[in-house]
């Protein structure tokens, strides 16, 4: 009996070791150095017993972010870190991944897989992040949370809904001349999908001209229909929303997403406002209430 071979969806050892550089490697090419320079640095590493990466920086002939950067390059990690294009400094999970705040953001990217993304549902939900108020990092926190999904491999979109104040294209440093609000109002040209250089499967759908509608915009079945195929062609989407003192958009886009997430501010928040921006939406058994984050800058 003849057996059919199979070939292995991964490479083997050997294959792996041989298709990688190593750390000593990338450093060298990233930072041009010469034999000379090299050969510096290994008698270093021979001499003190430690990483190459750590015996360049002690030399002088690179620095700990060039070492961070090596690391990510090694492991295919997402890393902003040498950037041709450097994102904006709210990106703290870009710039510094290797950070405790960033740290932070991945623990809360667990628990957002953990109640968002389960089985047996009968649709991907978005998740909307709201705030009562405006400055309480709202805009902020999403950005980092986009960047954090897509750490993780696979397709991640970040809406900016906020068609009031829109933060998101310059956080992300990508054109705004068309977006959501074109699309909603029925003249969109092209694709209005910008993807953020250095994350292969990051993609950001910024507001575009700031409507004098916004509501009214999100509120017709476009919008609904919008999310139901970007929700299908994405493995994650998290929603940027104006803040609950502007009105009740909010509400309607978290409706739409089927997900909702509150961002507080320590010591600014008052629950009362609090209350007022989720009240109406915990009332409501087909938006998964995910719970609120406290922001403590």
């Amino acid at each position: 009996m003849n057996a059919e071979v199979i070939p292995s969806a991964f490479p083997s050892i050997q294959d792996e070791i041989a298709a990688n550089q190593s750390i000593g490697d990338i450093i060298r090419r990233a930072n041009n150095l010469s034999a000379e320079q090299v050969e510096r640095i290994l008698s270093y590493q021979r001499e003190h017993g430690v990483k190459f990466g750590e015996a360049a920086v002690a030399l002088g002939l690179a620095q700990q972010e060039d070492v961070l950067w090596a690391l990510a390059q090694q492991f295919h990690y997402p890393y902003a870190g040498k950037s041709s294009s450097p994102l904006s400094d709210e990106l703290v999970i870009a710039n510094k991944p290797f950070c405790d705040q960033s740290e932070i953001f991945r623990a809360i990217r667990d628990q957002l897989i953990t109640h968002v993304y389960q089985s047996g549902e009968p649709r991907r939900r978005a998740v909307a992040v709201m705030s009562p108020d405006s400055g309480d990092g709202k805009s902020f926190f999403v950005a980092n949370m986009a960047v954090a999904l897509a750490q993780l491999g696979g397709r991640t979109l970040l809406i900016d809904a906020d068609m009031r104040t829109p933060r998101q294209h310059e956080i992300f440093k990508v054109d705004n001349k068309s977006g959501l609000s074109a699309i909603l109002a029925g003249r969109s040209e092209g694709n209005v999908l910008r993807h953020v250089p250095d994350y292969p499967g990051l993609y950001v759908l910024p507001v575009g001209i700031v409507p004098p509608n916004p509501l009214e915009l999100l509120q017709r079945p476009s919008f609904g229909m919008l999310m139901t195929e970007l929700t299908t062609k994405f493995d994650h989407v998290i929603i940027d929303t104006p803040s609950g003192s502007q009105g009740v958009d909010s509400r309607v886009i978290a409706a739409n997403a089927g997900a909702a997430l509150a961002v507080a501010r320590n010591g600014k928040t008052r629950t009362q406002g609090l209350n007022m921006l989720l009240g109406p939406l915990m009332a409501r058994p087909s938006i998964k209430m995910l719970g609120v984050v406290i922001n403590e800058f």
